[in-house]
């Protein structure tokens, strides 16, 4: 007698199993505009949408080269929409659940124009030591942050969802210019009630 649970545990298992390697895979991808590249990149810098895109938002991102989003996007169609305006790039945060938010990496790895990134939803889950890196993406306070510490630029860009915690709306520009980096901090208006 076949027993059903037993495979079914088994095919969960596998689900998992393959959904952690794609993630690793994604970890690995080639870095778009890696080693060599040059000229000036414009970046949108966005997270903890949270199912919302303001249309401020949107018009923000247009002319965009890449759009990096630090997670909590809360719906496949945020990222299915953002990927209509440029290139998107994401990690998973602590709101994104389901089959489409298993694709998404914890952690990504990736060079744009030569500049070496590090994305992360929480910060807390970032590596204490990142002597690789040259920028850490992350977001989850909902508050915009933008420290250099030992040569490495920790850029939160707040949340341009909803407002929570008595935050602003934010998110970010990055220009890059050859390696050098430049960002532009973008305060949008709070909805009305």
């Amino acid at each position: 007698m076949i027993n059903f649970d037993f495979h079914k545990k088994i095919e969960t298992l596998s689900q998992k199993v393959r959904s952690a390697l794609r993630s690793e895979e994604a970890q690995k991808e080639p870095s778009p505009g890696g080693e060599g590249e040059s000229g000036i990149m414009r970046i949108g810098v966005i997270s903890d949408t949270h199912g919302q895109l303001r249309p401020e938002v949107l018009k923000r991102l247009e002319g965009c080269d890449y759009i990096l989003h630090a997670g909590d996007f809360d719906r496949e169609e945020v990222l299915d929409r953002l990927q209509d305006v440029a290139p998107t790039m994401g990690v998973r945060g602590n709101n994104d659940w389901g089959q489409w938010a298993g694709r998404l990496p914890r952690t990504r790895r990736f060079q744009l124009n030569g500049v070496r990134f590090f994305m992360v939803h929480n910060r807390m889950d970032a590596p204490y030591s990142l002597k690789d890196i040259d920028v850490v993406v992350f977001g989850h306070s909902h508050r915009y942050c933008e420290d250099w510490l030992d040569g490495v630029l920790w850029l939160n860009p707040g949340s341009c969802g909803w407002p929570r915690f008595g935050t602003d709306l934010t998110m970010a520009i990055m220009t890059l210019d050859g390696t050098d980096v430049r960002v532009e901090r973008i305060d949008l208006p709070r909805p009305s009630r």
